[in-house]
């Protein structure tokens, strides 16, 4: 079941709001590394989990790249799943909120 657009958009602006240092590797679709020649190289996390990488299959991806290229690598984003951010923190909010 597909979550509805309005519920996805709520917690997209939620999720940019919030500084991105530590992500859990499930939660991001993209990597996009910007170097110092102003060239920049994207892994698409997404196509790797198609692809049936597990997570610390990625997660050595991505590390062996920042390895690799750690003298050129200017800079570092993120690029959110909102679906599953949503779908991990939704259920713990709905259990705190049930409380109140």
């Amino acid at each position: 079941m597909q979550p509805n657009p309005d519920f996805l958009d709520q917690w997209g602006r939620i999720v940019n709001d919030v500084k991105k240092d530590h992500v859990p590797i499930e939660c991001v679709k993209k990597v996009i590394f910007r170097h110092n020649n102003r060239r920049q190289k994207t892994l698409n996390l997404t196509n790797l989990r198609r692809q049936n990488l597990v997570s610390d299959e990625i997660s050595a991806i991505v590390e062996r790249y920042i390895e690799e290229n750690e003298e050129e690598i200017n800079s570092m984003e993120f690029v959110l799943d909102v679906e599953a951010v949503a779908a991990i923190l939704q259920p713990e909010t709905d259990k705190l909120l049930k409380g109140m």
